[in-house]
């Protein structure tokens, strides 16, 4: 409070406190000039009786101008500002931007958004091509083996799109999403330069605002969704298989970790084009990305949740560096099975450089 204010209430004190004597000995000199010993003492009793004190919680609530709020209002303002703090915060979080979770999102309907990564590879060496693609399905192993090359180049684009929003009440919306990666030997002159396997994954996606904390950690989404995967191609090469995927989004400051467990649609065992593929690209994965100011780092393992010689899974380990706003320089390291779905069941190891637009 500045001094002038300050002096200001002092001196409405001061006025309030003189005409308050002023009233009293008005009255008190009126209540001298009865001459009934009962009525002058009832009036003296009404004169100077003390007024009810104030409230202390009205007392502390005075504004600068002197007045008070009501006990009632203050209770109101107390459980309002509870309320407030008890909701989740919608502003920082990118989990929450990419699905749409906040309920004054923005966004609207077919509005095409970003979902997987999107990168080129121009450069990814392994060492283990995969020059014999095999299966338990004896119509889909090649009988003689391609000349590939070691080295090829290798990219992913994906997007999403949301359809539906607020199905059950002010909670689900429903998205449908894309994502295709390509393996191109363009470094394979003698072979005409082929691409070498291409996936597609079109998939439908029922997601939740799911607002739960506990110690920072925040559960943001929750979901499920029916996927398809599949090279488009014709025997022996085919490969496909279908899942339904729940999935969980947590997010603690700049780390977000993804839970993605699967089961796998059954097919017959004459259709199957890749017989226990589960045993080898798992039945499910975590996905952690931190953020580390621009930089962007990134781990996807994949288990077959089985023991023994089923034990199989793969690991993936990314690095995006940035270059020029949302362009990043990208590093790429995999280790295990099904780097792609014709190598479902080949281990090897790849490692691999470019840059990349969109990552986790």
């Amino acid at each position: 409070m500045s001094s002038q204010r300050l002096a200001t209430s002092r001196l409405r004190a001061c006025l309030a406190v003189a005409f308050a004597g002023a009233s009293l000995s008005v009255q008190a000199n009126e209540c001298g000039s009865i001459a009934d010993n009962s009525q002058r003492l009832a009036c003296y009793d009404k004169a100077f009786q003390p007024k009810p004190a104030t409230p202390a919680a009205a007392v502390g609530a005075a504004n600068l101008t002197g007045a008070t709020t009501p006990p009632a209002e203050l209770k109101a303002n107390d459980d309002k500002r509870q309320a407030e703090a008890a909701q989740p915060n919608y502003a920082t979080s990118k989990m929450i931007d990419d699905w749409d979770l906040a309920p004054d999102t923005t966004h609207t309907q077919f509005e095409l958004r970003t979902y997987k990564p999107t990168y080129l590879l121009f450069g990814t060496y392994t060492d283990s091509s995969n020059r014999q693609p095999t299966s338990g399905n004896s119509a889909n192993s090649l009988s003689a083996p391609l000349d590939l090359k070691a080295t090829e180049a290798q990219f992913q684009l994906s997007f999403k799109t949301k359809v539906f929003n607020n199905i059950f009440g002010n909670n689900g919306s429903l998205w449908v999403g894309y994502t295709q990666s390509s393996r191109w030997q363009i470094y394979n002159g003698d072979l005409s330069r082929p691409f070498r396997e291409t996936n597609y994954e079109p998939e439908a996606m029922l997601v939740f605002r799911t607002p739960l904390a506990l110690g920072g950690w925040n559960l943001r989404m929750s979901g499920i969704s029916l996927n398809h995967q599949s090279n488009g191609r014709a025997n022996p090469l085919s490969r496909s298989w279908n899942r339904v995927i729940a999935q969980f989004g947590i997010e603690h400051d700049d780390l977000s970790i993804q839970v993605r467990p699967w089961w796998r649609i059954p097919e017959s065992d004459q259709n199957d084009n890749n017989p226990a593929i589960e045993n080898y690209l798992g039945r499910g994965e975590i996905i952690v990305a931190q953020r580390l100011g621009e930089h962007i780092v990134s781990l996807q393992g994949r288990h077959s949740l089985r023991g023994g010689d089923q034990s199989r899974g793969s690991i993936k380990l990314d690095w995006a560096i940035p270059i020029a706003g949302r362009l990043k320089g990208h590093l790429s390291a995999f280790s295990g099975y099904g780097e792609s779905l014709i190598d479902y069941n080949h281990r090897q190891t790849m490692v691999g450089a470019g840059i990349s637009l969109v990552d986790w």
